[in-house]
């Protein structure tokens, strides 16, 4: 996973590519680290250039709602699409976070 992180009134947005798994843990940790310093108000994570996530994957989205629970920072999924948002929807991610195409 690669990651390009931009910080705009108030949004963080967060651009994540190629597949989400696993093996991005250390790499996810610091990108929750950077979000955090931004002091942001919401979160954008855009999926739209990840190809694959596991399950690993969807617990790291969660770590990531989690911590913009602590800071009042609401977290969006933008740009889901195939194996990534049927995993999405799977998981009824849906009903813990705000999905955006």
């Amino acid at each position: 996973m690669n990651y390009n992180t931009e910080s705009a009134n108030g949004t963080t947005t967060v651009q994540l590519n190629g597949r989400f798994t696993f093996g991005d843990h250390s790499s996810f940790r610091k990108l929750i680290e950077e979000i955090r310093s931004h002091e942001s108000s919401s979160c954008v994570l855009d999926l739209s250039g990840v190809e694959f996530i596991d399950s690993a994957g969807l617990g790291m989205l969660l770590l990531a709602r989690d911590e913009g629970e602590k800071t009042n920072m609401a977290v969006i999924i933008r740009g889901a699409q195939g194996q990534v948002k049927r995993m999405l929807e799977v998981a009824r991610f849906d009903t813990l976070f705000t999905l955006e195409n």
